[in-house]
Formats: structure tokens, C-alpha cells, sequence
């Protein structure tokens, strides 16, 4: 099968799984409204009575992002094995596949912003909270690599807990590979923008995800290293309210911009005519 027809397959997946969820209700998380799934997704998975950010699945956030039918998925067939035989580790491979139906914690391949070609990756925080296994970070190494190669800009959109525990030292490894990767990437003149949503921690936070050229957050997304109650435990004091909150890291100088969900598109694209000049 070839790419795009690969594209058009999860394309219709995603369109068929919204046929059968369109009547469910949610409840929100923050101020408790029972909402329609069709309502809040005509409002970009916002919450129309507080503005609390539900969760977007990878796959559904790279067709919100790109131009319309334009995303070639790559290396999807990559997946994880229990290298190091942790135990049980097979089985919530397994339980992850069930509940993101994807092979893995990210999603890389090429896709068109505003006409612009651009190598995009997404993280699945349904997919062991988004943690970063070794595929996770082969994948995300790959498509630096192949931007490198083709000169492409790279839009990277991170969730994730931080490194998976059940790879052990090869997990950690991958935070000095996919740095590496952006490294070259960088140094050969390329452009790189990611997009930090709720929440991206751990040993992602620590490597790629603070490597942009320019980093964007989503409102009130939690970036930092180390959860908030390690942290409290550790230096035995009371955190502030904002703590790793977006808002408070857009302070402190780590990001750049906090963008809505419904304006990042325009934004990235906006960013990618100015670094191209005006022209795709």
C-alpha cells in the first residue's frame, strides 16, 4: 500500500469514528458542563462554557494543523518490542494500541501548511501518556533526518509523560539522538517549531521539546521536568499556583508565544512564510 493511499485509510477512520460518536456527551473536566462531542469539536475541542482544552488525539491534531488531504504518514509500521523483558510490558503495548489505535506514541511524516511543505510529528498522549520509547524516538530521529536531506522546515507538536520506563537506559538515550538530529537539522540551516501541549514533561521536556527555534504552548499547558508534588517533596516548600503553567514558563523566557488552538495554524503558517520569504 502506498502512502497516500496509508493517509486516505486513517483519514477515513478518523471520519468514520466521528459518524459513531457524534450523539456521545462528555463532561468537562474543569467546570463539569455536559457537552455534545459534535459541539466541541466545531469549537477546535474547547470547552464552549470555560475554555478547558480537552485532549486531541495525534492524528486528528496533524489534519488540524495541515492542508487539507495533503499528509503522508511515515515509518508507521515501526513498533515496540520488550527488548529488555519488563514485565508486563507486553501487555499495555497492547492495552496502548486498543486505546489510541495507533502503533505508537508519535506520528511523523510530510504534510503541506499553507502550501508549504513541512515534516511534522505529533505525539499520542493516549499511547502510554505519550512516553518516549525507543521507536518514539527512531521515528522523530528519521524525520529530522529526511527534513535535513530535503531542506524542510519541522513542525513538532509534544505531549508526553517523559521517558518509558520499561526501555530503561535506551529510552533515556533517545533524548541525546533526537537532540543530535535537530542539531544537524539546525546547523544545515533548517527551521524547526514546536508546539507544547498539556502535558509535556519528563525526558521530552528536557531534550527535543525545548530545541525549537521557535516554541509555542498551548494556554495553560504543563511544561517542566518533574511533576509538581515530586518537586514539593523534594524541596519541601509550597508551589505556586502557576507552577510549570505555560503562562509562568512564557514568563520566565523558555517559550516564545502562547497561541490558541484555533489560530495555530494561521500562526505556524505565518512563521513559514516569513522564514520562506513570502513564497512556497
Amino acid at each position: 500500500m502506498d502512502l497516500k493511499k496509508l493517509f486516505l485509510k486513517a483519514n477515513n477512520e478518523l471520519e468514520n469514528d466521528g459518524k459513531r460518536i457524534r450523539s456521545r456527551k462528555v463532561t468537562c473536566k474543569k467546570c463539569q458542563s455536559v457537552l455534545s462531542v459534535k459541539k466541541i469539536r466545531k469549537n477546535s475541542f474547547i470547552c464552549p462554557e470555560c475554555g478547558y482544552y480537552f485532549p486531541v488525539r495525534a492524528r486528528r491534531r496533524i489534519l488540524m494543523m495541515t492542508d487539507n488531504r495533503t499528509f503522508i504518514e511515515l515509518d508507521r509500521s515501526m513498533v515496540s518490542t520488550n527488548i529488555l523483558n519488563f514485565p508486563e510490558y507486553d501487555d499495555k503495548l497492547s492495552q496502548a494500541t486498543v486505546k489510541s489505535r495507533e502503533n505508537e506514541g508519535v506520528i511523523t511524516g510530510v504534510a503541506q501548511i499553507g502550501g508549504f511543505k513541512t515534516c511534522i510529528f505529533a505525539m499520542e498522549g493516549n499511547f502510554m501518556m505519550g512516553s518516549m520509547g525507543s521507536v518514539v524516538g527512531e521515528k522523530i530521529t528519521r524525520l529530522f533526518e529526511y527534513a535535513t536531506d530535503e531542506k524542510l522546515p519541522v513542525v513538532g507538536v509534544t505531549v508526553s509523560g517523559g521517558a518509558r520506563m520499561q526501555e530503561g537506559m535506551i529510552s533515556l538515550m533517545q533524548m541525546s539522538k533526537v537532540s543530535a538530529a535537530v542539531k544537524r537539522h539546525s546547523n544545515n540551516g533548517g527551521l524547526y517549531i514546536v508546539l507544547l501541549t498539556n502535558p509535556t514533561t519528563g525526558g521530552v521536556d528536557a531534550s527535543f521539546a525545548m530545541l525549537g527555534d521557535i516554541t509555542l504552548a498551548e494556554p495553560g499547558a504543563r511544561v517542566g521536568f518533574a511533576g509538581p508534588r515530586v518537586v514539593e517533596k523534594t524541596l519541601n516548600t509550597t508551589l505556586p499556583e502557576n507552577f510549570q503553567k505555560a503562562e509562568r514558563v512564557l514568563e520566565c523566557g523558555f517559550i516564545d508565544a502562547i497561541v490558541p488552538r484555533q489560530e495555530q495554524k494561521d500562526y505556524i503558517e505565518k512563521l513559514l512564510r516569513f522564514h520562506f520569504g513570502g513564497t512556497n
